[in-house]
């Protein structure tokens, strides 16, 4: 586990705290560390989790399942994000997505008790980790305000556009590679992927953009 303490260095949930530090929280947090399979499930629906989660290598998906296998793709983690924390409180019951390991992945996870429960030392950075950890879910939530403004777009153009521009703003730039495939991204906006594909050609030959698999260039 000590070999990731770097990669936990730079995540929202450790900002400012030392590496020494953050070796010396490891059991004290009681972390423990998971690894899975490209394609293996990371979380099931209806689990009970007391954990919060870091990815700490590869790249998970939160996605969800209809009766008839449907899927839509709630969100992407990628390395030194957390998830799970929505569920942690004891009324929150059990959780409603799955999450699947999109490469093969390594997470750490931390018992939520021990997080927001500081030691009887009361140390600093113990502290500061439970002020992070707020301003990471208030950050979770401002990207779950993003996604909803994709998906209230009425039309599949509408929602591209959406998408698309949100990413050239997030790149700094007209060109960049989004971190879906086509079936991804039609699951992630919740649409048809050959309505989705034909519309990405018809935005292609009207001068909009260009595209080669999943790297893009706004025109």
């Amino acid at each position: 586990m000590e070999k990731y303490v770097p990669v936990l260095k730079r995540t929202r949930l450790f900002s400012g705290v030392t590496q020494e530090e953050i070796s010396s929280m490891l059991t004290c947090l009681g972390a423990r560390l998971f690894s899975y399979k490209k394609g293996e499930y990371v979380l099931r629906q209806g689990e009970h989790l007391r954990d919060i989660v870091v990815l700490v290598e590869g790249r998970v998906h939160i996605q969800r399942d209809d009766y008839w296998g449907n899927r839509s793709i709630l969100g992407r983690i990628d390395v030194g994000e957390m998830f799970g924390e929505a569920y942690v409180a004891p009324e929150s019951g059990v959780l409603l997505n799955d999450v699947v390991a999109v490469e093969d992945s390594t997470v750490i996870m931390f018992d939520v008790r021990r997080v927001i429960t500081t030691c009887p030392s009361g140390c600093r950075f113990h502290s500061m980790v439970v002020q992070n950890m707020f301003f990471a879910i208030s950050e979770k939530n401002r990207k779950l305000v993003q996604k909803l403004g994709h998906m209230s777009r009425r039309t599949t153009r509408e929602k591209l556009i959406s998408y698309l521009s949100e990413e050239a703003e997030r790149h700094s730039s007209s060109a960049f590679t989004i971190p879906f495939n086509r079936q991804q991204l039609a699951d992630f906006l919740s649409v048809d992927r050959s309505a989705m594909s034909n519309e990405l050609c018809k935005m292609r030959d009207e001068g909009l953009l260009e595209f080669e698999k999943n790297n893009f260039r706004l025109l």
